[in-house]
């Protein structure tokens, strides 16, 4: 889709500002805000830290957790239930409000799996929308439509935080002072003010429909009860989340009011910080403010039990739940076979989790007990050599997580193996119960879920991405204090590493911690000298010919267009597929979806994603078809509709009947005015090329434009030569043509270069057309392909998502920059069946900068997009 814009005035002030230049100084300085944030936050840790290491020890720790009553333990895991059962009513109410129903069974299990995934390793738009994208799209929910909800909840959720927060301390000023040093009285009245400014908003939203906030900015604001049912929901979840701490503390400890505000301030920094679930920054900030109310050691026994039930478990449930779809794939419902595609990402995390307990096992010591009965029953190097392997597998499961989000079948061989032997290494380790369970999680939920690991690849064969190594580093950096907590009264002396004893967990802890710093290392090491991706070339004739073949095998007419030679390939590793995609800046566009049998989709669009990323840039897929949307939102794309493609049933198409008349006159015009059709062999083409190319030059001369690329064809030899053409005469003289994309499959075929004389009779392409289409139904064919119309079919819902309320806008008002409208009005001619078409790519502005790419490769750069 060419995106052109007006030439600026002469006249315009010299200081204007591009909005892609705007968009990128807000990126740099929110960059900025981060670090920042970063910093604040990360001296709050290390306070924490601090306190934590001054003020109790290792040993207190574990006497509050194995001394917590069993009621308390109870309590939270109702209150915990209660929490995750009004979360399942925020997906209830965001699709309320993008106008979407469906039935409460798959909201609560798509909100459930959702929730468990996104509180645990953060970044809950991506996670938990991604969740949300397959499961409400195999549904059939359209994507905008699921993306409003997911907007819709991520507010939903930051207002109800603060309303809480804001609740918690007209109850709570007086201990909440303690800790901020400010009067109860201005912390009252500025609660006050936040609960009545939500009034107010409820009250604004009683108009409802798009109302303007500021400047030219509008929102489309929910009904007044729909806020309203948000805010109790958002108040329920909170609060039933923080009792699920609370009851962990000791009673009376502190009053609940007040606790529930500390807990929403704590929440809502560990949102904010993006550490995957706020690890670290919660439990920071709930120390600091309890400290004065709460032993240090209570505090801490209460936050690791939190974390157990109100994470972990649910994620293990998760787990569960996909591995039961999994089981019951064979006679599922869509939604059903889409939750068990979930599984890598979902089992990714849960490994991730599984890796961190082995390495914090590690460097812990066993039990007394457990000690006592392995110095009776298991020879002292078994024991060693269990300790030691065991944070071994724990360093490799951090490295295996990231195969299994890239679902590589060698990250599930690796992980099946490395939790069994780890099962296996939990008793002499330690009698360590608890592993052994997560660990029998793992393997029967991976034993479950092979069928969807399905990328055949080594497991180092990609990439890690920074952020994935720095995600190591900090986690083996958190084990490292970890350790040196645990045995601070140790001394540290040379013959520490030589000691070899039973109740020597000191000296085998660092061993084992000292050997997974130096394989993290090498491993980081092996990153960086990593060969970079190499230099991306134009294909070669030999390519061509290779890539022609694969075209020739597979339906779609449009993959003819990798004929110009003017895209880079990607080819699978069978040779029978392929991507076709052109690069400027940093967008890396693949055109239309991958070319080939649809087994080798999954692995190509994952390698290209890949190798984008790898080499600094965004992948992207322009004019999807909605049966490959799966693929895209499994690597991690969101999908935006760029309009309509018309297709033409070609077995039931005719001139007759009152749809076609226009056209059927035309074609009865045509005939009385001398006109003839032709179709041209490839081989018989170079007979008439000249006069193709006086025709050409003379249509382009009369619009004033310069040949595309990209998503169009050129008028090049090697490239008309290699296709069929369909000309019009009128006697001897050719007067029209369009070169003709079709394959050997006989399911599509299409058009691409379509030009005329300009003296040629007004009825010529209308003719050209309609033979053109009966030529190809009289050859068996199944469908027409007659192109895509820019934004056409937008969303005309009162709630249609920004994206397609904007492209309607175009659509409607754009004639100066294209002619949508009457390009759909053309093809409406021929009665066609109208078809959406998608661009999967990253999310946030990155849409909005590829698009602009893609009208610079069609066009040969952004002035010709201006210029034509």
């Amino acid at each position: 889709m060419a995106i052109t814009s007006p030439t600026p005035s002469t006249a315009s002030a010299p200081t204007t500002t591009s909005p892609e230049t705007l968009i990128s100084r807000l990126s740099q300085w929110r960059l900025w805000v981060y670090a920042a944030l970063a910093v604040l936050l990360g001296a709050l840790v290390v306070q924490a830290a601090h306190k934590l290491m001054t003020e109790m020890s290792y040993e207190q720790i574990v006497a509050v957790v194995r001394n917590t009553p069993a009621t308390a333990l109870l309590l939270s895991v109702l209150a915990t239930a209660a929490s995750y059962f009004a979360l399942t009513f925020y997906d209830r109410t965001a699709l309320a409000y993008a106008g979407a129903q469906l039935p409460q069974r798959v909201v609560a299990k798509t909100a459930f799996i959702a929730y468990a995934l996104s509180n645990t390793i953060g970044l809950g738009v991506l996670t938990g929308g991604a969740v949300r994208m397959r499961l409400y799209g195999a549904a059939g929910l359209e994507a905008g439509l699921i993306s409003r909800a997911i907007v819709f909840n991520a507010f939903g959720f930051g207002i109800g935080i603060v309303v809480v927060g804001a609740a918690a301390l007209v109850w709570g000023a007086g201990t909440v002072q303690t800790v901020f040093g400010t009067p109860p009285g201005v912390l009252r009245g500025v609660a006050v003010v936040v609960l009545l400014a939500a009034g107010a908003f409820i009250g604004f939203c009683q108009r409802g429909g798009v109302q303007p906030v500021w400047r030219g900015v509008s929102l489309r604001l929910p009904s007044a009860p729909l806020a309203a049912q948000q805010l109790l929901i958002s108040a329920l979840d909170v609060v039933a989340a923080a009792a699920a701490l609370w009851f962990l503390l000791p009673s009376g400890a502190i009053a609940f009011p007040a606790f529930v505000g500390f807990f929403a301030l704590a929440i809502a920094l560990g949102v904010i910080s993006h550490v995957p679930g706020g690890l670290g920054v919660f439990e920071a900030v709930m120390l600091l403010a309890l400290g004065q109310h709460v032993p240090a050691e209570q505090i801490a026994g209460a936050l690791v039990l939190f974390r157990v039930i109100y994470f972990l478990l649910p994620l293990a449930l998760a787990v569960a739940m996909l591995a039961g779809a999994e089981w019951q794939r064979g006679a599922a419902t869509p939604v059903v076979k889409a939750a068990a595609s979930l599984s890598p990402l979902l089992l990714s995390a849960f490994t991730w989790v599984v890796g961190v307990v082995l390495l914090v096992s590690g460097v812990t010591p066993a039990t007394d007990d457990a000690t006592e009965l392995l110095t009776r029953y298991m020879p002292l190097p078994v024991v060693e050599a269990a300790h030691f392997l065991g944070s071994i597998a724990g360093l490799a499961l951090l490295f295996v997580a990231r195969g299994m989000f890239l679902r590589l079948d060698a990250s599930w061989w690796a992980g099946l193996g490395l939790a069994l032997v780890s099962l296996v290494l939990c008793l002499p380790k330690g009698i360590a119960v608890s592993e052994a369970v997560l660990l029998l999680v793992l393997a029967g939920a991976l034993a479950l879920s092979r069928k969807q690991f399905n990328r055949r690849a080594a497991l180092f064969s990609q990439a890690f991405t920074w952020g994935w190594l720095a995600a190591v580093v900090a986690v083996v950096a958190a084990v490292t204090a970890l350790l040196f907590f645990v045995y601070r009264d140790v001394d540290y002396v040379d013959q520490v590493w030589w000691q070899f004893e039973f109740d020597g967990y000191a000296p085998r802890s660092l061993r084992a911690l000292v050997a997974v710093a130096l394989l993290t290392l090498m491993i980081a090491l092996g990153q960086l000298l990593r060969r970079p991706p190499g230099v991306l070339v134009k294909p070669d004739h030999g390519a061509l010919d290779q890539a022609a073949r694969i075209v020739r095998a597979q339906p779609s007419a449009g993959a003819g267009l990798v004929m110009m030679g003017d895209k880079s390939l990607m080819v699978s590793d069978s040779q029978r597929a392929f991507i076709m995609f052109g690069r400027r800046g940093r967008s890396w566009v693949a055109l239309y979806d991958p070319v080939g049998p649809a087994s080798e989709w999954t692995e190509l669009v994952w390698r290209f994603v890949e190798q984008a990323r790898e080499s600094g840039g965004r992948a992207a897929f322009y004019q999807v078809r909605p049966d490959g949307l799966p693929v895209y939102l499994d690597a991690g794309l969101r999908v935006h509709k760029l309009g309509e493609c018309a297709l033409v049933d070609l077995p039931g198409f005719s001139l007759a009947g009152k749809a076609r008349a226009n056209l059927r006159h035309g074609v009865a015009r045509a005939q009385r005015e001398g006109l003839s059709f032709e179709v041209l062999a490839p081989e018989q083409v170079a007979e008439v090329f000249d006069q193709l190319q006086t025709i050409s030059d003379a249509w382009l001369a009369e619009h004033h434009t310069a040949e595309k690329s990209f998503s169009l064809g050129a008028f090049k030899r090697d490239y008309v030569l290699r296709q069929p053409v369909a000309v019009v005469r009128q006697g001897e003289r050719l007067v029209a043509f369009a070169t003709l994309l079709c394959t050997d499959v006989k399911l599509e075929a299409s058009v691409d270069l379509m030009r005329q004389l300009p003296d040629a009779p007004r009825s010529a392409m209308d003719f050209l057309f309609a033979q053109t289409i009966l030529h190809f139904q009289a050859q068996g064919y199944q469908r027409f392909n007659l192109g895509m119309v820019p934004l056409s079919g937008m969303a005309q819902h009162p709630l249609a998502p920004n994206w397609h309320r904007l492209g309607r806008l175009l659509f409607n008002h754009g004639e100066n920059f294209y002619n949508f409208q009457g390009l759909r009005a053309f093809k409406e001619k021929f009665d066609p069946v109208w078809e959406p078409r998608y661009l999967a790519s990253p999310g946030g502005f990155a849409p909005f900068f590829i698009l602009t790419d893609v009208a610079a490769l069609i066009a040969g750069g952004l002035r010709r997009v201006i210029t034509k």
